[in-house]
C-alpha cells in the first residue's frame, strides 16, 4: 500500500486539572480489530528499531512518553512523522518499510498491531522488499 495510506490519527484528549486522559477503541479510533500490543521503552540513544515493513499486517504507533520519529517508505517515497503525544497516533499500512529512530531519554513507544505475532508476515532485507512491491 502506498505511503499516503499511512497517517496520524488524533485521538480523543479529555483534559482535565488532575490529568489528561486519553482513549483509543479498536475498529473506531484504529482502522482495524486489535490483536497485539507491545511497546519499546530505555532504547539507547543513537538506535534505530524497526527496520521492516509487514506483508498484511496494520499497526499504529504511539509516543506514550518522549518523542522518537517514524521513517516510512514504500519503495517509491519516504516520509519522516515525528512523534511526540501520547494524544496521535501514526497508522502504518502493510507493504510500507519502517524505522524508528531519534529517540528521547525515556520515551515510550506503544504499538497496536492488526495480527499476533507472524515471522511470515516480515520483510526484514530491503532488496527483498523493493523487489516483491
Amino acid at each position: 500500500m502506498p505511503l499516503s495510506n499511512c497517517k496520524l490519527i488524533d485521538f480523543p484528549k479529555i483534559t482535565d486539572p488532575r490529568g489528561n486522559l486519553t482513549f483509543i477503541e479498536e475498529n473506531y479510533h484504529t482502522p482495524f480489530t486489535i490483536k497485539r500490543i507491545f511497546y519499546l521503552y530505555d532504547v539507547p540513544g543513537g538506535s534505530i528499531r524497526g527496520g521492516h515493513a509487514h506483508k498484511a499486517l496494520n499497526e499504529t504507533v504511539i509516543a506514550l512518553a518522549g518523542s522518537f520519529n517514524v521513517l516510512i517508505d514504500d519503495g517509491r517515497n519516504k516520509k519522516i512523522f515525528h512523534l511526540n503525544t501520547p494524544s496521535k497516533g501514526l497508522l502504518i499500512t502493510p507493504m510500507n518499510w519502517r524505522e524508528l529512530n531519534n529517540f528521547s531519554s525515556g520515551s515510550v513507544c506503544l504499538v497496536l498491531a492488526s495480527e499476533h505475532f507472524s515471522e511470515e508476515d516480515y520483510y526484514r532485507d530491503y532488496s527483498q522488499f523493493l523487489k516483491d512491491i
